[in-house]
Parts: structure tokens; sequence; C-alpha cells
């Protein structure tokens, strides 16, 4: 049976990413034009994630580094990535290389709240408590993204990966299963304008 919150959410969710799809449509335009001006195509980067219960899905992103970046290097980005593009610094800083997951929200894959999707490469070290985020739709924001904004800061040096995977990835798991525990409609909404007016200040 699908619980009441339940439905509330994904009727937030269709809501809120066709109306953002539409009203966005002209900044999407404007951003598309600068990523090939740039660099060419591909405009839109497709990464595997692993979504509610496993199921694995396509990830979308604005395009922010030279094309074929999977095979120059790592799935993570790194402090000073020379993989990434002018374009896509600024879209990073802003974080405007969320916004196509609008539709990954209206395809029902994603929602507005809930942990970011992660690489299956890095799921496989989910132990089965860290696994109950699962659970739920991954999201556009958590309380665990927000902490961990300027992740991509932290990762420096050779040993970045230990560093993710010892210290970043636990910490972000535990802050987000801590939030689910008691996660609410209503904080959801308050996550979601805090999100808004955090990168809004950017």
């Amino acid at each position: 049976m699908v619980r009441t919150s339940d439905a509330i959410r994904r009727a937030l969710d269709i809501a809120a990413s066709a109306i953002g799809l539409l009203v966005l449509s002209p900044l999407f335009a404007a951003i598309a034009a600068a990523i090939l001006v740039e660099s060419g195509r591909p405009v839109f980067y497709r990464g595997r994630r692993v979504g509610r219960g496993g199921q694995l899905f396509y990830l979308l992103k604005f395009r922010t580094m030279v094309p074929d970046a999977d095979r120059l290097g790592p799935a993570i980005t790194t402090r000073g990535d020379p993989r990434v593009t002018r374009v896509g610094r600024w879209l990073r800083r802003t974080k405007l290389d969320e916004l196509p997951q609008l539709l990954n929200i209206l395809r029902g894959e994603m929602s507005l709240v809930g942990p970011r999707p992660e690489d299956p490469k890095y799921v496989a070290l989910y132990d089965a408590d860290q696994r109950r985020v699962l659970a739920v739709r991954p999201g556009l924001t958590s309380p665990a993204s927000l902490a961990f904004r300027d992740e991509e800061q932290r990762l420096a040096g050779e040993d970045w990966e230990r560093v993710y995977r010892e210290q970043i990835l636990p910490a972000k798991l535990t802050i987000d299963l801590e939030y689910l525990s008691r996660r609410t409609v209503a904080s959801d909404l308050r996550l979601v304008l805090r999100t808004l007016r955090v990168f809004a200040a950017r």
C-alpha cells in the first residue's frame, strides 16, 4: 500500500519538475549553447547510478568536463581536475549542472529530496545498515549534499579515493539515514527552501 506521505511527495515531485522544466527552458537553452560553443557535443552527461531498490538508472547533468572525461580519469571529480571546462567550473559552482535531473524526477527515478544517487562502484561498499538509503528514491538535494557541498574541494592529493570511501561517504550516509528516520513532507519542503537559499547566495 502506498502511504499518503509518499503519494504527496510524488505529486509534488511531478508538479515541481514539470513547472521547473517549463520555466527554466530558456536557461537550459542558454547553458546548452554555452557548452556547445566551448567544447561541442554532447550537452548532457549521463552517469549510471543506483536508485530505489537498487535499480540502476542514468543520472542527467549538463556536461561540465571535456568529452569522454570518464575515459580519461576517475568517476569522482577532485579539486583542480583538469578535465573540467571553463563553463563547467561555473556550472559546478552554481550547481546549475544538476538542473537536468528535473527530468529524472519527472520520470520517477528521483525525487526532490532524498539521498544523492551514488555510483554502483561505491554502493557495493555499503553495509547492511547503510543500504537502507536505497529504500527511498534518491534526491536532487539532501542534508548530506548540503553538508558536503564543498566535497570537490576536500578531495585532493593521491589518497582522494581513500578519503572518499573511508570518511566522506560514511559521513554522508549517516547524515541521510538520520534524516530519513524523522522525515516528513514538511521537513522535505523546508530542505528544498534551504537548498534554494544556500545556492542563491553563491
